[in-house]
């Protein structure tokens, strides 16, 4: 069987420029994903929440990081028509499901900050 560039990009090989799949790596790599994504893991927050939850981020940042979980069908963003109107932001089956690996990663992170910080210290050193 032959295989043909796009029947490759429609299976997934993140190595190939022209995947999809570097888009969806992009998102879930982020360092905003990564903490929103853990942000909600409890459950729904408000956006004024979230910007409480996670110090250092612009409320810019935040609305683009919510936007485009949406628009990849990781965060809900539900609407409740009162006064004021309140919107609150779930994960997603989907997103629920990016918990496991991210908190590995946050894990990892922690694990190894003093190894980390060791060897930025002693390159920084060497130059």
């Amino acid at each position: 069987m032959v295989t043909t560039q796009s029947d490759s990009v429609l299976h997934g090989s993140p190595y190939r420029a022209d995947c999809p799949t570097r888009h969806i790596l992009d998102r879930i790599g982020d360092r905003w994903t990564v903490l929103v994504v853990g942000a909600l893991w409890d459950g729904s927050a408000r956006f004024s929440e979230l910007r409480r939850r996670i110090e250092g981020v612009s409320q810019k940042m935040l609305t683009q990081t919510l936007r485009g979980l949406e628009r990849d069908g990781l965060v809900r963003r539900t609407v409740h028509p009162q006064v004021p109107v309140r919107v609150e932001y779930t994960l997603t089956e989907a997103g629920r499901t990016l918990r496991a690996p991210l908190r590995a990663l946050e894990e990892w992170s922690i694990a190894h900050l003093g190894d980390v910080t060791a060897s930025q210290e002693a390159y920084d050193r060497a130059d």
